[in-house]
């Protein structure tokens, strides 16, 4: 099985949803996590380390710290999570294998293994055995390169990338594999903002965010869609306050009414624990899931209303006639829809629409932040063309206070793709490579997540490699994912900490531990720092200052490094030898390949480093044209049958992606139990469902019954049709064959499913 049909079944508890975000709460958890899993006197010493100038980039998400200071406590609830779950004293050896053989850690849930704690030397699963035994570095090398140097084509061969890698083991990574032969380099990218660096590329010239993070303090309406910070980027959530109290009013967009968007309490402000914390939604829009299209649209027909009644007043002509294209089709295409018609998809009430219209109207400093609500859906790459399209006709990109915000989801998922991690090669990198290292990397398209899935399931790739992460529970379709993974010959995982996919398994199996971002790395010439990228594109320094857990680790760039040496032999122009002595030659040859990265070494030396060229930001839209484009978007659709629900998949607030740190989600109210389908009290009456009923869920694609077995059903807030459903509990009803046009992203985010009474008995 590829997960554990029998996760934590304790009886639930639902209580009040929480109605103020962070505040005191945030402080005593994050102590809980910290000093429960590292002790008092080491937990707080990390916790002075995090985001600061010296110190660790935060493993959590990639939200940007402050330019030019820090504070002393510069992380949040979910940061303190990730470094406890890092620097945990307990530990998976060779012991810890022995006693558990992989058929019984398969049946643990996520929480149980994620918990098991480090891993301490490098691991080998032979075929045919039970338990994995340790096995020595040059060893696993080695048998590494005889599995790749047999492959029919280096195709065959299948290099994921997880957003927690550093720019020097990403950039390293890359270049083996595509010496190796293939482009096949599927990176988390793909499964959570591929449609955003598709949408945003076309459109204004750069698949990245436009704005910095003073742009917050100096914004006049930030409108937030398909996001909940509160619980995925906590930090977020003291820009808005910030911008709150600078004057800006702020429009959530989300099917749930999430904590996080309506109140928050300083954490680092102890005094605002006695009030009712800072207001931050002006105006909630509780749309469908995946109304957006039909939202946007809406909104941008009320704004030519008011412009068509007071000429010059509320869209930016000069901005439109001198820096964009396409204007005249997009109004054209707006003129066909019916604005009743529109609003209906939406399930918003028109005087709420209406309400945001005009707050829209009057003003053009307008920020627009979005995740993955926004991406996974079928049409994701047509909604976030179409938020490009509402900022273009206000004018609002390349200004102060203004533009584009994708809120990337882990550390240094933007900065891997800048340094090369990307299946489709732009051939004025590989001409880079070219020259640099000489060698001829390869040219056509390699496999994407998607893709990569499908090649092993039908046995064109052999053999998969994930450079950190937990592939199997971040992807879609989960059985289909794990059968795919086992037709393998080799599956090999670079990760600091035991997760489901070291257990769902190629004919032979390898786990690579490395050294974690708050740990020391010592090289050759001595101690090393990595750098990464945040949501802004600053790319800055990371350098752990605890030593090794284990003498066995090796970082990610000596795995890279000892790997290609023993793959490529003498056939490599590479020397990775001295790569790996000092850092700072990675840096030199990302400075020599990559666009922006000038002067890398001694810029990146400076506190809180540099920002990378953004041609949006400066409103030089690096497009065929020129200009930034206005582009025409179909409505989203979805024709439920009478017995169908529209299913999104959500995280709890004791979740980081795949990481299950709790069993508490508390802002919504639900604990001990994360198999949860969240529903309407109108849709739980019409089908005759009371709170905590036991229910199974099925989806059902090209002939395929995918089924999610005993759910408890929560009534809660959400749009009528409409369902919600943690991640990765629920992506078992992804279907691997319904993506994102144009970017291949899963669509998470909208499932068909259908309901029925539960096969399977509560456990007592």
């Amino acid at each position: 099985m590829s997960t554990s049909s029998a996760d934590q079944h304790a009886k639930v508890i639902l209580t009040h949803r929480t109605k103020v975000a962070s505040g005191i709460p945030a402080i005593l958890n994050s102590a809980k996590h910290v000093y429960g899993e590292v002790g008092v006197v080491e937990g707080t010493k990390l916790m002075t380390q995090i985001n600061q100038f010296d110190g660790f980039d935060c493993p959590g998400c990639a939200w940007p710290d402050p330019d030019d200071h820090r504070s002393v406590v510069e992380f949040c609830e979910n940061g303190a999570k990730a470094v406890a779950e890092e620097a945990t004293t307990t530990r998976v050896d060779p012991a810890f294998f022995r006693h558990h053989s992989v058929a019984e850690l398969a049946t643990w849930s996520d929480y149980e293994i994620g918990k098991s704690g480090r891993i301490t030397e490098p691991m080998v699963l032979r075929e045919g055995a039970t338990h994995y035994e340790s096995i020595a570095w040059a060893d696993a090398f080695r048998l590494m390169a005889e599995h790749l140097n047999r492959l029919a084509s280096p195709d065959e061969a299948i290099f994921y990338t997880s957003g927690r890698t550093s720019n020097e083991a990403a950039f390293l990574y890359q270049l083996f594999v595509r010496q190796f032969g293939t482009n096949n380099l599927p990176d988390c990218s793909n499964m959570c903002h591929e449609s955003t660096s598709f949408g945003l590329a076309e459109t204004v010239g750069i698949g990245k965010g436009s704005v910095k993070l003073e742009d917050f303090y100096e914004a006049e309406v930030i409108m937030i869609m398909g996001q909940n910070p509160g619980t995925n980027h906590p930090r977020m959530l003291t820009a808005l306050q910030i911008a709150k109290r600078n004057g800006c009013r702020i429009i959530a967009v989300n099917p749930l009414p999430e904590t996080g968007l309506l109140a928050f309490k300083h954490p680092q402000h102890p005094w605002e624990s006695l009030g009712p914390g800072t207001t931050l939604t002006d105006i909630f829009l509780q749309v469908r899931v995946n109304g957006d299209v039909a939202l946007l649209k809406a909104l941008m027909k009320l704004l030519l209303v008011r412009e068509a009644a007071a000429p010059g007043t509320v869209l930016d002509h000069a901005f439109i006639r001198e820096k964009t294209q396409g204007y005249d089709a997009l109004v054209a295409d707006l003129d066909r829809y019916d604005l009743d018609a529109l609003i209906a998809q939406t399930s918003i009430p028109r005087e709420k629409i209406e309400e945001a219209a005009d707050l829209l109207a009057h003003r053009q400093k307008i920020i627009i932040c979005w995740a993955m609500g926004v991406t996974q859906h079928r049409n994701g790459v047509d909604n976030v063309r179409e938020i490009v399209n509402l900022l273009l006709m206000k004018g609002s990109i390349g200004k102060p206070g203004a533009g584009t915000c994708p809120v990337r989801g882990h550390s240094n998922v933007q900065g891997d793709r800048t340094v090369g991690i990307w299946e489709k090669l732009k051939p004025e990198f590989g001409q880079k490579l070219k020259e640099v290292f000489g060698f001829d990397p390869p040219a056509e398209n390699g496999y994407d997540v998607v893709n990569s899935i499908q090649a092993m399931a039908e046995g064109k790739a052999k053999f998969f490699m994930g450079m950190g992460g937990n592939f199997l529970s971040a992807t879609p379709d989960t059985d289909y994912t794990a059968r795919a993974l086992e037709q393998c010959d080799m599956t090999v995982h670079v990760s600091t900490k035991l997760n489901r996919s070291h257990l769902v398994h190629g004919k032979t199996a390898l786990i690579l531990p490395c050294l974690g971002r708050t740990e020391r790395d010592r090289q050759a010439s001595g101690k090393q720092f990595l750098t990464v990228e945040n949501s802004t594109g600053v790319v800055h320094q990371t350098q752990g200052g605890k030593d090794p857990i284990s003498e066995h680790l090796l970082s990610e760039p000596k795995i890279v490094a000892e790997l290609a040496k023993a793959t490529l032999g003498a056939r490599t122009t590479v020397d990775w030898d001295a790569m790996t002595v000092n850092y700072d030659r990675i840096r030199d040859a990302i400075e020599q390949t990559v666009p922006g990265f000038d002067d890398y070494n001694r810029r990146v030396r400076q506190p809180g480093g540099f920002y990378l060229p953004n041609g949006a930001r400066e409103q030089e839209f690096k497009t065929t044209s020129g200009k930034a484009l206005f582009t025409i978007n179909a409505l989203a659709e979805h024709h439920l049958q009478a017995d169908e629900f529209l299913m999104m998949t959500i995280r709890s607030h004791d979740q980081y992606n795949t990481t299950i740190y709790g069993l508490h989600d508390r802002y919504r109210g639900i604990h001990y139990d994360r198999r949860v389908v969240l529903m309407h009290e109108d849709d739980m009456t019409e089908l005759g469902l009371q709170k905590e009923d036991r229910i199974d869920l099925f989806s059902h694609y090209d002939g395929v019954e995918r089924a999610a077995r005993s759910f408890l059903v929560v009534p809660y807030p959400i749009p009528r049709r409409c369902v919600a459903t943690y991640f990765p509990e629920a992506n078992v009803l992804v279907p691997h064959t319904r993506s994102a046009r144009h970017s291949n992203q899963p669509v998470s985010k909208s499932v068909v499913i259908t309901l029925q009474p539960s096969s399977e008995k509560a456990e007592a």
